[in-house]
């Protein structure tokens, strides 16, 4: 699992120095206009842990994730 940031350029997300094959499926996480998106390291912890267990399909909402996240709740 890697966490990076990319540009959209013509239309198009790009990710300097980061290699992905054709095909891979990727989520992306776009902040509002005029809004930044940081993460600190447990923030960080905690989506990756939740990007994992959506992938042995144990999902939440979107807003369940968001709520999880800001709480500190798991």
């Amino acid at each position: 699992m890697r966490v990076t940031t990319g540009t959209v350029v013509n239309g198009r997300i790009e990710i300097p120095g980061e290699d992905f094959a054709e095909g891979t499926v990727v989520t992306i996480l776009a902040p509002e206009a005029g809004e930044s998106f940081t993460l600190g390291p447990k923030a960080e912890a905690e989506l990756l842990l939740a990007i994992e267990e959506a992938d042995v399909e144990e999902l939440i909402s979107g807003d369940g994730c968001y709520e999880r996240l800001h709480s500190g709740n798991r």
